[in-house]
This record gives structure tokens, C-alpha cells and sequence, in this order.
């Protein structure tokens, strides 16, 4: 697999994300991990002694770059590219391939190796996340869907409508249809 093959979030998208204040953005994304650390605590232990290591996770193909603290709660914060602060590791790539690797649509391996993810810095860390999301088999459409309560089903609508006019993994193909890891 090659960049060419992975389809990149649209220009549109990326563009109306440009001039949006972060810090709703940062605080939402706050409120989704720690609730998905939460309902998966095994998650963080998973992690061990990297946990009190901050990774930057850069969609190359969006004006914006995350820093994840997980030993804070865990915190994302999110920065416009090129003003992100330090952090232990990055790994950076397409959304597309973060997404698709976080719902194992993608082999993190094999991405890295075929040079569509770039691992920066701390790479024990970065393996040690990736490995700890494997484990947990998260599915951030069924999570939305979830936090929206009563709205759920017209959230997984929106997914898969995202979903389609993205190319974006936005749920875990190998789950049925509804089931929750």
C-alpha cells in the first residue's frame, strides 16, 4: 500500500477545519478518550511505563496536529500545524491510515514500512499505543453513537454518510453491524 492508494481527508474538509477555534476541538476529543478510557480501562495499563509519555499524531493531511497526554486523564490538546508543542513521539501519516489502523482496517506494519506512516522520536511509545488501541478494539463510530444517547442512530447515519464521501475508516469492519467490543 502506498499513499496514492489511501484516500486523503478532501481539501474542503481540511480547509473549513483551518480557521476553527482548537480548543472546543481539544476539549471534545478530551472528553471521547477519556470516556473511552473509561469503558476500556485495560487501555492505559495497557500502555505500562509510557503511559507518562506525550505523542503527537499528525493527519498530514489536515492543518492540524493532537498531542495525546495519556497519563493526564487522558488529554488531547490540538495545535495548528507547525505550532505543536513538544511530546515523546510523533507518528504522522494520512487520516485515513490513522483511522484505518486505529479500526484494523490497516496494518500499522505495514504502513510504516511502505512509508505511509512516519514514527518520530520515541517509537517504543508509539508501539506501545498502537498496541494498547489493538487490544481494545475501539470502534469511534459506536462510541459517538453511544455518548449521543437517543441521537445514536442518526449518529451512525452521519458516520457512515462521512464515511462514504470520505473514504475515512470510521468504524471497525470486523464487528457485527451494532455490537459493541
Amino acid at each position: 500500500m502506498t499513499e496514492t492508494d489511501l484516500p486523503h481527508c478532501p481539501r474542503l474538509l481540511a480547509r473549513a477545519l483551518q480557521p476553527l477555534p482548537l480548543l472546543p476541538l481539544g476539549l471534545a476529543l478530551t472528553a471521547l478518550s477519556r470516556r473511552l478510557s473509561a469503558r476500556h480501562p485495560g487501555m492505559l495499563r495497557r500502555l505500562g511505563a509510557y503511559a507518562d509519555h506525550a505523542v503527537l499524531i499528525d493527519p498530514t493531511d489536515l492543518p492540524l496536529v493532537l498531542r495525546m497526554e495519556p497519563s493526564a486523564g487522558p488529554r488531547v490538546t490540538t495545535h495548528r500545524r507547525g505550532r505543536a508543542p513538544q511530546a515523546a513521539a510523533r507518528i504522522a501519516g494520512p487520516l485515513s491510515a490513522l483511522t484505518g489502523m486505529l479500526h484494523g482496517r490497516y496494518d500499522g506494519d505495514a504502513l510504516f514500512f511502505s512509508r505511509d506512516l512516519v514514527i518520530e522520536g520515541d517509537t517504543a511509545a508509539v508501539l506501545a499505543l498502537r498496541n494498547a488501541l489493538d487490544d481494545a478494539e475501539l470502534d469511534l463510530a459506536g462510541e459517538l453513537a453511544a455518548l449521543a444517547g437517543p441521537f445514536g442512530p442518526a449518529v451512525r447515519q452521519a458516520v457512515a454518510l462521512a464515511e462514504r464521501a470520505s473514504g475515512l475508516s470510521l468504524h471497525r469492519e470486523d464487528l457485527p453491524d451494532g455490537a459493541h467490543p
